[in-house]
């Protein structure tokens, strides 16, 4: 495994991590959850991705149960929660980013996990409704607390995240250590684009979430089929829809031969793609079978693979680069 610094931070993290949305919980049984991390930790992985939101407060429930089974050293790994959707119990102030949410979500969190601190606390959404000021505050008194290590953002825009960091500096508070954008061959405006002044001027960390776009650039769906998976659950429908549009399906299936002829899974490749990106920190695996979790783990084998012009080829199917201002 190899391991990678969280923006400028200090805080090392597999570059390969395992997240838990739409898996633990409820696609999956806990058993295989267990084993999915069991072999995630054993490969080196020391990152496992949660949030209040998932299962409505279940699989951090169910990890937290897992982890205290496999009695592993706290320092051996790193554990995330994420505030603003809420548990199972919606209403007032059990939403968003007020001071209030966002320390009782804390709270709620350390219990699920059974840990008595969160290695990283993101804002899941940016909160219209509540001031940034507020939020910042928040997250600096969980800090001083030592409830949270570090805090972060999950698809806030580069001027919310901005406003965090202006805030944080005029009031001596600690700012934003990381963003957990979706990054992936379909989805590469934040990160190419939009963040690249808080890369290069305040070494923001990135736990990028959904590689292989949900599936889609996993193969799988090269047919049009989506039986038996995440985007057959109930209420993602909205998810299957974007994901199987047939201009997408259409590259994977290009892309795909461009696998072949490499001779590599198609998933591996593109997992490999985003780990080429240096403003890449970790990248979250979703898994729902121990085989696949075991295949993927192995990407790091064929990064050499991704030479200058295969990343060129990649770039002449997909044609998904985003254009920079100014060129």
């Amino acid at each position: 495994m190899e391991y990678r610094r969280l923006g400028k931070s200090g805080l090392q993290l597999s570059s390969l991590s395992l997240g838990s949305w739409l898996t633990f919980g409820q696609q999956i049984s806990d058993q295989v959850a267990d084993e999915l991390m069991g072999i995630a930790y054993d490969a080196g992985v020391n990152f496992f991705d949660n949030a209040e939101g998932y299962a409505a407060g279940k699989s951090e429930e169910v990890m937290g149960k897992i982890i205290k089974g496999h009695q592993w050293e706290r320092e051996s790994f790193v554990v995330s929660s994420k505030v603003f959707f809420g548990t199972e119990n919606k209403g007032p102030n059990r939403v968003g980013l007020s001071r209030k949410h966002v320390i009782e979500a804390c709270n709620g969190a350390l219990k699920r996990l059974q840990v008595d601190y969160l290695d990283l606390y993101f804002c899941h959404r940016p909160d219209k409704n509540t001031p940034i000021e507020e939020t910042v505050w928040a997250m600096n008194t969980l800090l001083q607390q030592g409830k949270i290590l570090y805090w972060g953002t999950s698809e806030w825009s580069a001027a919310e995240i901005m406003e965090a960091i202006r805030v944080a500096r005029q009031y001596n508070l600690i700012g934003p250590t990381m963003e957990q954008p979706q990054y992936n061959l379909l989805e590469r405006n934040k990160l190419e684009n939009e963040y690249l002044l808080l890369f290069k001027e305040y070494g923001l960390g990135t736990t990028i979430w959904s590689p292989l776009a949900s599936g889609l650039l996993s193969g799988k769906y090269t047919s049009g089929e989506a039986k038996n998976t995440r985007l057959d659950m109930k209420g993602m429908e909205w998810l299957k829809e974007s994901a199987l549009a047939e201009e997408k399906l259409e590259k994977v299936k290009k892309l795909q031969t461009l696998a072949d002829g490499l001779n590599v899974p198609l998933a591996k490749l593109s997992l490999a793609w985003c780990l080429k990106n240096p403003a890449v920190s970790t990248v979250i695996l979703g898994a729902s079978k121990p085989e696949q979790l075991k295949e993927n783990l192995t990407t790091l084998e064929v990064l050499p693979l991704l030479t200058d012009q295969v990343m060129e080829d990649i770039e002449g199917i997909m044609l998904t680069k985003p254009v920079l201002p100014g060129f």
